[in-house]
This record gives C-alpha cells, structure tokens and sequence, in this order.
C-alpha cells in the first residue's frame, strides 16, 4: 500500500510541474506534515550547527530545532513589500555552520504568496551560501490573488530543495495525518551526503499514515476535480474579502497588505489607540473574556504586538466574529475630547 501512494503522489502530483522527474525514492510518505519537518530537523542536526527560520513564523517548526541542539537565528519577513524573505538578513546571519533555511509559502501566518523572482534569489542565496532549502507547502495552491503558487522545488536545479506537504489543506481533511516529505535533488547532493538514507533509517522506526487513509490517496488524487478546487477558493477568497474590509474599519488594527494565500491574516496593534491594554497577549486574553473570541497573539510566532487572524471558518461565523472584535476595539478605545486630549490628559489638568 505505501509503495502504491508513493507511486501515485510521485507520478501524478509532486511531478506535475517541474522540469525533472522525481523517482519514488524521493517521496517519504509521514505522518502529516508536522513530521515531515520534525524528521528533516532530526535528518540534518548535527553538533554546533544552526537553521535560519523566518520571523514571523510557525513556532513548531522552532520546538523540533530546539529538540535537536540546533541554534536558532531568524531572519525577518518584510510586511511593506509582500513579507518577502529580507534576503540581506539571511546573509548577514548565515556562517560556516549553517544547514539550511526555511520557507514558508503560502505563508503562514502571514498570508503571503512569493513570486517566482523572489524564489530564485532565495535560490540563489542559499546556493552563495552553501545550504539547502527546506519549503513547507503545506498551503499549497490556496492562493487568491494575482500571485501563482510556484512550487520551491523548481528551484532545485539551483540548490537542494526539501519540501513538506499534507493532504489536509487543500483537500480540506484536517486530522487524517497523511503527509510528504520530498528530496528534490536533481544534482544527487542529498544522496551523496547520505540524508536521504538518513530519513529512510528514521521513518523504519516511526509511525506510518493509517493504512485506510493510505488507500484514498490514490482515488483522492484521480478523482478530485478541479471543480471542487475552485468552489474552496472562490469560498476562501469570499471570507479574505470580508476580513480584510472589516479588519480595516478597526482604527487601532492596521494591516499591512491584503493576504494572497493560506489561511490567514496578520494585522499590527496600535497601542496608543487603546487603553488598559499592554500588548497582544492582554490583548487577547480580554478578548477571549469578554468576546469569547479567539485570536493568536502575534507574540506566538514571532512578531511582538500583532495578531494572527484567520478567515478560514464559516462565512457567518467569522462576520459575527469580526463584529465582536470591532466591539471589543471601540470599548477599549482611548477616549478623546473635542479639542483633541484624551480624559486621562483632561484630569491631569484638573489636577494641576
């Protein structure tokens, strides 16, 4: 059964727009993708080396790097041009015992969706430095803008590329724990380098896909028509639409660009606006109080003083759950006089 879905993934998904053939050898089937990249973490640790990982980003990624001794530097994504890759960072923070960056795209949590330009100098970059590229896709193709999802491993003629992946977004089956692992590595310099025996020896000993899910892959795979593909992002692209209009009617919210891809938004806090309030996390902790709403503070994944929103719910579910953020904001709002001061400042100078 494994062999078979491997065959099926190899042949009529993973390959489908690259300019190699992947082999079956190069197709590790995980437990979803959150194994994928714990496998490929524990795959390519070593004693005093470090990964470069975006800011802000997934934060699992980070735990299976600190599991394994890795150091961690980060790299920042740029939110006034698209939260591309600060590829000067990269650089900057990159040194002799450096294994690999990672990628996200779609991005997650920041919506973003990277051009074909912008993938070949992360190529490029990594190829200058002499590390190899990890790309989660697991969002892969959930895009709604005017941006194309570019695979990573189009790249990989320029520097070795791992890529992860799930069943679970675009298919919409959250929970089946069915994912991939890809060694994209025309050149052989994974082989050659003995990783690819590495991650053959590390899933001997770990747990496989249930063995019925294995079984839908290959009918999923041919029988999922691309009708169904665009009823779920004409449907997403409805619910991004929304949030983003009524996101932006939140004066002490400000989001940076419209998401082009995943699930979600992430928009920056403007603390002077509001009162009682420290940052993200008291943020929203009274919100989840007194809204019984739930947004992930952006301190989560790296950026201090953001939030993290998604659109990916029912389409009444989330328009009742932006108008109770919008309730939230202007109840907490700092409030201001005609001539400009707020009523703190008033009874200061009453005082005086």
């Amino acid at each position: 059964m494994l062999l078979l879905v491997v065959f099926f993934l190899q042949g009529d998904y993973l390959s489908r727009d690259l300019p190699y053939r992947l082999s079956p050898d190069d197709v590790y089937l995980t437990l979803g993708c959150n194994q994928a990249a714990e496998i490929t973490i524990k795959v390519l640790a070593r004693p005093g080396a470090n990964i470069l990982l975006p800011r802000p980003g997934y934060p699992d990624v980070e735990t299976y790097a600190i599991f394994n001794n890795l150091e961690i530097r980060q790299f920042d994504l740029l939110p006034e041009r698209g939260w591309e890759v600060d590829l000067d960072a990269v650089e900057a923070i990159s040194d002799e015992n450096t294994i690999a960056m990672v990628i996200i795209n779609p991005g997650n949590p920041s919506g973003s969706v990277y051009t074909y330009n912008h993938l070949n100098k992360i190529a490029e970059t990594a190829r200058k430095l002499g590390i190899l590229v990890i790309a989660d896709e697991v969002y892969g193709h959930l895009v709604y803008g005017s941006s194309p999802f570019v695979p990573m491993s189009l790249f990989a003629t320029i520097v070795p590329v791992i890529t992860l992946g799930s069943v679970s977004k675009r298919w919409m089956i959250p929970g089946w724990g069915l994912g991939w692992l890809v060694t994209c590595d025309p050149s052989g310099l994974l082989r050659k380098d003995e990783i690819a025996e590495s991650i053959n020896k590390l899933l001997v000993y770990s747990p496989f896909p249930p063995t019925l899910i294995q079984g839908s892959i290959p009918q999923i795979l041919e029988k999922t028509t691309q009708d169904f593909f665009s009823k779920t992002i004409n449907i997403l692209r409805k619910n991004l639409d929304i949030c983003y209009d009524k996101l932006k009617e939140i004066p002490c919210i400000m989001i940076p660009q419209k998401p082009e891809g995943a699930f979600f938004a992430m928009v920056k806090l403007n603390l002077l606006l509001l009162e009682d309030i420290e940052d993200d996390m008291e943020f929203c902790l009274k919100l989840a109080k007194e809204e019984s709403l739930i947004i992930l503070p952006g301190v989560t994944v790296g950026l201090k003083n953001w939030l993290r929103v998604t659109f990916a719910v029912e389409y009444s579910s989330l328009e009742d759950g932006l108008g109770r953020l919008k309730s939230f904001c202007q109840r907490h709002a700092k409030k201001y006089s005609l001539t400009g001061s707020t009523a703190a400042d008033q009874q200061i100078h009453v005082e005086h």
